[in-house]
């Protein structure tokens, strides 16, 4: 099967979701992530903080800058990511679809590069 990421985007801005939205986004999350352990289709995933606490590394005249930040500015930031298993991309993006209805947010669904084998 290959690997597919599936991430998750966040809008940019002051506030958090209200805390009893936030607990059934998360227990829709929770429920998603035992799916596909269970299925087998379970690699890695987490949320990320805040691109406030971002390092960018850039390289600049055989040197490397670093700099606090994220890499761009934008009205949407990755929150977390899960990379799962499919058989296909109509697998992953169900998966995706799950996601973007459990969290009311973007997704992309990318796969990597090459097929990646048990």
């Amino acid at each position: 099967m290959k690997q597919y990421l599936v991430s998750i985007y966040q809008p940019a801005g002051p506030g958090t979701p209200d805390p009893e939205f936030l607990a059934g986004v998360m227990r829709e999350l929770g429920a998603i992530r035992q799916e596909l352990e269970a299925s087998g289709c379970w690699v890695f995933g987490q949320g990320l903080h805040d691109p406030s606490t971002a390092t960018v590394l850039r390289p600049k005249e055989g040197e490397v800058l670093v700099t606090d930040g994220p890499f761009v500015e934008g009205k949407e930031y990755l929150g977390g990511f899960t990379i799962l298993r499919a058989p296909d991309l109509d697998a992953a993006l169900e998966w995706g679809r799950r996601y973007a209805l459990a969290t009311t947010l973007p997704i992309e669904v990318r796969p990597f590069q090459g097929e990646a084998e048990d």
